[in-house]
């Protein structure tokens, strides 16, 4: 395809800037804070199994139509479905697909925020050596010190916050594409780091076994909803990053080929945190299912009491850090672009509005792990349900509604034109894309609501 229109706000300025940008938006929390930790919750090798079952299927199909989606349209996801939507002759309410996708992204940023604000108070803590030497005693009361501290967290959320609109203000390649080609590369080089020193202590072996050694007794539908949710998340999927990001995407660039190498460098930056991290739990004889505590109250005990400890830690929280802003950027990019498209507003204003709305949602998700630590809904704090709502609900809905648009709503001849695939190629995306993907959901859907 040739570039018949570009996007208000700018483009990539090449295949390797997108590949970067959309890849720094698959990397982030998902992968160093949230990967390994659900790993350990389901039974380690079986769920890595379906998670990657999940992404070769599901997510790698669904990730090729949202790109393409936001190449054609050019636009925030919610234009872009609009005008979508108009040219397949389809129903208009086919934009609320997008508004569903950019609330998504909206509501992830606001406690992603706040756990990237954790990840920059364990940067200070390893530098000052907080871990050295510490007792478990010691280590979990220098986390439940920060949870039992709004005053801290809202200081380091507000922080992170700030980061990212400053980025996020300066467009995509003044902004965007500059963040991305500095996180990740420097990011894979302090994950390779991380792994070769892990290859080096007692528990490798252990760690090796419990990943990639699956025990299928221990999955049920809950760990498939598990896997499915967390390889849309992981992947940006449904909540309208990857799309705005496709917009800025020249006409020129495969949209196939560069999907499977955000995949591929997205699903290999999970299974590395996972090397990283799992040695390090066995050889400390740690919890392997300590859930979201994994990272920083597992991690932190061993760090204080092994070899180089001060360094390896100081540069794993960096590495977390990183992950969260290069995803936090893309997080928030398409609530800007759609009040710049709509409201009339400079870039700066639309930034300085939807980060300002998104860093109050975040004192929220603050409160809710202390001063409104006993107000839940549906059994669930603030935390606990907008991560339930967007991994498990909004992300897989999403891509199911992506996969039935660009499979059953716009015409063959647009999509063909648009990702310029072998016909084979096609044939299987299509099957993939019209029946796998959305059944696929539907069915572990209709499971965990005990329809089936």
């Amino acid at each position: 395809m040739t570039d018949k229109t570009q996007s208000i706000h700018g483009q990539w300025s090449s295949r390797f800037a997108f590949i970067l940008a959309a890849t720094g938006s698959a990397v982030g929390l998902g992968n160093i804070w949230k990967f390994p930790y659900i790993a350990g919750e389901n039974g380690g090798g079986a769920f890595v199994m379906v998670y990657l079952l999940c992404v070769a299927a599901l997510g790698v199909p669904i990730m090729i139509a949202e790109i393409m989606l936001g190449r054609r349209g050019r636009k925030s996801p919610i234009n872009t479905m609009q005008d979508l939507a108009t040219e397949a002759g389809a129903d208009p309410r086919w934009q609320y697909l997008g508004w569903m996708g950019m609330v998504a992204g909206f509501l992830i940023l606001a406690y992603y925020s706040v756990i990237a604000g954790w990840a920059m108070a364990y940067i200070v803590k390893a530098f000052f050596g907080s871990f050295m030497n510490s007792s478990a005693e010691e280590i979990q009361r220098l986390f439940e010190n920060l949870m039992a501290s709004p005053v801290q967290q809202i200081f380091w959320h507000t922080a992170f916050m700030l980061i990212t609109m400053q980025l996020v203000m300066r467009g995509v390649q003044g902004g965007l594409e500059k963040a991305v080609r500095f996180l990740i590369p420097t990011l894979f080089v302090i994950l390779i780091f991380l792994v070769g020193y892990a290859m080096t202590s007692g528990g490798y072996q252990q760690a090796m076994t419990f990943l990639f050694d699956p025990d299928f007794s221990k999955i049920d539908a809950d760990a498939v909803l598990t896997a499915m949710g967390h390889a849309f998340f992981t992947l940006s999927l449904g909540m309208g990053a990857i799309m705005v990001y496709g917009s800025y995407l020249p006409g020129h660039v495969s949209i196939a080929k560069t999907t499977f190498y955000i995949a591929g460098a997205d699903t290999i930056v999970a299974l590395l945190a996972g090397i990283a991290i799992f040695p390090l739990v066995f050889a400390n004889n740690l919890e392997t299912g300590a859930g979201p505590g994994l990272i920083f109250q597992t991690l932190p005990l061993a760090f204080g009491h092994m070899g180089g400890g001060w360094l390896f830690g100081l540069l794993f929280f960096v590495l977390l850090f990183f992950a969260a802003l290069s995803s936090s950027i893309s997080l928030i990019e398409p609530a800007v672009a759609w009040l710049v498209e709509n409201k009339n507003i400079q870039r700066h204003q639309a930034c300085v509005w939807s980060g300002t709305a998104c860093w109050a949602l975040g004192v929220g998700v603050v409160f809710s792990f202390n001063i409104w630590s006993d107000l839940k809904l549906f059994d669930k704090n603030l935390f606990q349900l907008l991560d339930y709502l967007t991994a498990n609900l909004m992300l897989p809905l999403g891509g199911m509604a992506i996969a039935i648009f660009a499979g059953w709503m716009m015409k063959t001849a647009d999509v063909e034109q648009e990702l310029e695939i072998p016909s084979q190629g096609f044939q299987v995306w299509q099957f993939l894309i019209k029946y796998l993907a959305p059944v696929a959901v539907f069915l572990v859907f209709l499971h965990v609501l005990g329809v089936l």
